[in-house]
């Protein structure tokens, strides 16, 4: 199960995301998202669970949680078009 993680600290990087995530279960993959040209993290990154009900409980446990001065905002991730 893929997780969108918003409002997600600056100073975040995607292994950190993923240390954060791994207490709920197996992270297959995290990553922060970052602008192209600065390289500057954009405020949110996927995570990728294990299993759907690792993905569902950290969406329960993280969801408005605070991490770093930051509620997150963490819910499934939509596939793309």
């Amino acid at each position: 199960m893929v997780l969108y993680v918003g409002n997600v600290s600056f100073n975040l990087s995607s292994g950190d995301l993923g240390d954060i995530f791994s207490e709920f279960g197996k992270v297959v993959s995290a990553n922060v998202i970052t602008d192209r040209d600065s390289g500057r993290s954009k405020g949110f990154g996927f995570v990728e669970m294990g299993s759907k009900e690792e993905g569902k409980k950290a969406i329960q446990e993280m969801n408005g949680a605070l991490v770093e001065g930051r509620n997150l905002r963490v819910n499934e991730a939509k596939p793309r078009d």
